[in-house]
């Protein structure tokens, strides 16, 4: 029987080529050169984000650079860093480095910094170019991915043209999108960079080993995607995206591509093996800290969790805001923590328009699945990479952000450069579709350069979005911090309390969101101690101890504040009593502090109770017996309390340690 024959289907270019010159040899215009489209966008690159050059380390920089153990020691600390979770280096306790459920690593950016660390001497500069120079990698690898993509081959829809238009057209649009100063000025973002760049790495090898059948292009698939898992996790979903790839971009049997996408899968694997081997396999349980999980309520006196139709309509919502950022970036915030974006239901029309929105990208990625349409492609590109940081599988500790924008605006700047080749090409020709490309890629830049400054310092970009995003208990505790910062880092003769007050004012908001925010009450502690709002600082360092009795930090600056307004009550108000109670109560705390011992033997002293300020003095001078003040001080309270044998020791033992301790005794008073 002969055999039988498959049903042949000749597909029409008409509506994609491009008619032949009428006459002449051909001119490829400078838009359609690889060479000079790859030139221009690293250049475009470069200049977006050279005014980044002369930033310091912001924001996460300190967990993955600044003050992580393992980073500092340069590449020494490579075991570490590849041993551990990723916060490890930076907390030191593997309990508090899994903060987030299920935990984090991401080894390979980790262990670029501490290289460059090293190399570079700690520079900022040196690692904010390194950023950059990262990025333009990846723009560039987006190019010629898309090229690759768009290039006809045989059986397939196309022109040499189509495929130069949306290549550049994307990765223009791509390199110039605000949404992404977060990856690339601030530079913990390198895990985003690498993360996408192993990706689309992985993507194009393996569609060249799809169409060249060569084994090297399907090692470097695997590899590259390997290096993405190290630098992010998000790039587990590209073991959807690339099937899909090779399904809509050729015309092989699904046997072939899934032999393809075997070595993406060889590489989840392993990746999967080490990263549990390291970490475990659990998620861990549901975390019940605000600023860990978002879906969660206050219910007066305890936070419980949303139930599923307030969680489903919030997720739904910020869904909604993904799609607004990635037309319309502006304004942006590097936070959109509790409550960034506040709890919502089903009665909001927002919730039911962003429903709407996602059902029409879903309806039309699905009808666009046969036809192997571009623009359906893009949509899936764009469902699937978010996904994972979505919150509709499971919490990922905020609400939303711009950098889980990152993977997913790649379908989204697809989608637009198709639709722009199609709507020029229907046009007559590229030029109407290149110039508004050159328009979108324009307005973008501008917005992107005059974002970048703002990641100047922590200074800067906390003051900044807490105007954007004032319901964010984390951005209004951030800001507060640095305002406090601020202040004791200028001289004393130029220190200025109206900072304290703004700080006070955005951590009395933290804590209002948040009544739970122990650091909050901490730093609003700090600010009240420093204006000498004494009783107001120990109301906060107070509830920060009620929330958690072992908060050390607290515990030790409700000590000081204790002293600071035991000092101030006797010095500033004349008021003795009062300094008394407080320095009691700081003596409670710390019975061996000897400030507070002197300074309750002074207290004594000026209020005439000459056989208590003895015991004082006594007890300070045996918590510093090298501190001729604190003889010397000792003697004149003997002095006072009549016991002349008992001072002259006491002095003696002062000018024993200090020779010039004699001339204070003239002025006759405690020091």
């Amino acid at each position: 029987m002969a055999a039988r024959k498959g049903k042949q289907r000749k597909i029409k270019e008409a509506s994609y080529a491009v008619p032949p010159p009428a006459a002449g040899p051909a001119i490829t215009p400078w838009w359609q050169r690889p060479r000079w489209a790859v030139t221009l966008l690293v250049a475009l690159s470069i200049l977006l984000y050279a005014n980044t050059f002369g930033h310091d380390y912001a924001l996460d920089d300190a967990i993955v650079i600044t003050e992580n153990v393992f980073t500092q020691q340069g590449p020494a600390g490579w075991s570490g860093i590849f041993s551990k979770d990723t916060f490890f280096g930076f907390f030191q306790d593997e309990s508090k480095a899994a903060l987030v459920s299920g935990g984090r690593y991401r080894p390979l950016s980790l262990a670029l910094f501490a290289l460059e660390y090293q190399l570079f001497d700690g520079s900022p500069t040196a690692l904010h170019v390194l950023n950059v120079l990262w990025y333009a990698a990846t723009v560039v690898m987006l190019y010629l991915l898309l090229y690759q993509l768009f290039l006809p081959r045989r059986g397939t829809i196309g022109s040499a043209g189509r495929a130069a238009f949306i290549a550049l057209a994307g990765a223009a649009l791509f390199a110039a999108h605000p949404l992404h100063t977060e990856a690339v000025a601030n530079i913990k973002g390198r895990d985003e960079i690498l993360s996408l760049l192993g990706s689309l790495a992985g993507t194009y090898f393996a569609l060249r080993a799809l169409r060249e059948k060569k084994l090297l292009f399907g090692a470097l698939s695997g590899v590259s995607f390997f290096a993405a898992l190290l630098s992010k996790e998000n790039a587990i979903t590209f073991l959807a995206v690339l099937p899909l790839t090779l399904y809509y971009f050729t015309n092989e049997r699904p046997r072939l591509i899934a032999r393809e996408s075997a070595p993406l899968l060889l590489a989840a694997i392993a990746f999967l093996a080490i990263r549990g081997a390291i970490l475990g396999w659990s998620l861990g349980e549901p975390v019940t800290e605000l600023m860990n999980n978002p879906f969660l309520k206050w219910t007066g006196d305890r936070y419980v969790p949303f139930t599923t139709a307030e969680r489903s309509a919030t997720v739904l919502y910020t869904l909604g805001q993904y799609l607004q950022l990635l037309v319309l970036p502006y304004p942006l915030s590097h936070d959109y923590y509790p409550r960034a974006v506040e709890m919502r239901t089903w009665a909001d029309p927002a919730v039911w328009g962003s429903l709407i929105a996602y059902a029409g990208l879903v309806f039309w990625a699905v009808r666009g699945l046969r036809r192997k349409d571009p623009v359906s492609y893009g949509i899936w590109w764009y469902l699937l990479t978010l996904s994972i940081v979505s919150n509709v599988f499971f919490p990922v500790g905020t609400n939303l952000s711009e950098r889980f924008l990152f993977l997913p605006s790649v379908g989204f700047v697809l989608i637009v450069a198709v639709g722009l080749e199609r709507w020029s090409h229907r046009s007559g020709g590229h030029r109407e579709g290149l110039a508004i490309a050159l328009a979108a890629t324009l307005i973008y830049g501008a917005l992107t350069v005059t974002r970048n400054p703002v990641w100047r310092d922590n200074f800067t970009l906390f003051t900044t979005d807490v105007a954007t995003t004032p319901n964010s208990a984390k951005l209004r505790n951030a800001a507060g911090g640095v305002l406090i910062d601020r202040w004791l880092s200028l001289p004393e003769a130029r220190r200025d309390a109206e900072l304290l007050r703004r700080a006070v004012e955005h951590l009395q908001a933290a804590v209002a969101i948040h009544p739970q925010y122990k650091n909050a009450y901490l730093l609003l502690g700090n600010a009240y101690n420093y204006l000498s709002a004494y009783d107001a600082a120990i109301e906060a360092y107070g509830r920060a101890l009620a929330l958690d009795p072992d908060y050390e930090i607290a515990s030790t600056n409700l000590r000081i504040t204790y002293r600071d307004a035991g000092r101030y009550a006797g010095e500033a108000e004349q008021d003795l009593q009062r300094a008394i109670q407080y320095l009691q109560r700081a003596l409670e705390m710390a019975p061996g502090d000897y400030e507070t011992l002197r300074l309750l033997g002074v207290s004594y002293g000026v209020g005439g109770d000459t056989a208590r300020a003895v015991d004082f003095f006594r007890r300070a001078a045996e918590q510093a017996p090298d501190n001729a003040d604190a003889w010397f001080n000792l003697g004149i309270a003997y002095g006072q309390n009549g016991q002349e044998a008992a001072a002259e020791t006491a002095f003696a033992k002062a000018r024993a340690l200090d020779p010039a301790i004699a001339e204070k005794r003239q002025g006759g008073k405690e020091q």
